[in-house]
């Protein structure tokens, strides 16, 4: 039988400020895969964790420029090279009719974008997760504050976690394994 791998280690806490307090002096330690785990966001969490900005903003302005200048080329290129007539002295491209095209593809590509973004970043779909494994994580969606850290952490030691975790006031502290 093949030898089971720590995912990492969990611990429950009784509310969300001893979970924020937790969070921070983890991350304090030099703790970098620690993730915490909510039924709601709590307040200065992104702060106590020294979590990045999100990167979805970036996909989206990316699509939102890729769907003006495919809209600005479609419009020049179907009326002034492709299908050139003049109709009434008018020009061959002007932008005013095109603003509808131009919006209309903005706000597709860039809607595109972000929801591909959101798979990618999210490394979505993941039939399953190890937390699944653990039973008093189902509390999470109702009134469960968890904190975790992964084996991935530079400062792991599955022993020492346990015993940093239940340091921070962490209960039901229990090792995961993938």
């Amino acid at each position: 039988m093949a030898e089971q791998k720590d995912w990492g280690v969990i611990a429950e806490f009784e509310n969300p400020a001893r979970l924020l307090e937790a969070a921070t002096k983890l991350t304090n330690e030099g703790y970098k895969d620690v993730e915490s785990w909510s039924p709601f966001p709590i307040h200065g969490m992104d702060e106590a964790m020294k979590l990045p900005g999100s990167k979805v903003p970036w996909f989206t302005l990316t699509g939102a420029i890729c769907g003006m200048t495919l809209a600005a080329w479609l419009q020049w290129w179907t009326g002034k090279v492709d299908y050139p007539i003049v109709i009434g002295g008018k020009p061959l491209f002007s932008w005013e009719y095109a603003v509808p095209v131009f919006f209309e593809l903005t706000v597709l590509l860039s809607s595109i974008a972000t929801l591909i973004a959101i798979f990618v970043l999210n490394k979505l779909p993941r039939p399953s997760h190890p937390l699944d494994k653990v039973p008093m994580f189902r509390r999470v969606t109702d009134d469960g504050f968890f904190l975790s850290i992964e084996s991935s952490d530079p400062l792991y030691d599955a022993e020492k976690s346990k015993t940093v975790l239940t340091e921070l006031g962490g209960t039901n502290v229990t090792l995961v394994e993938e």
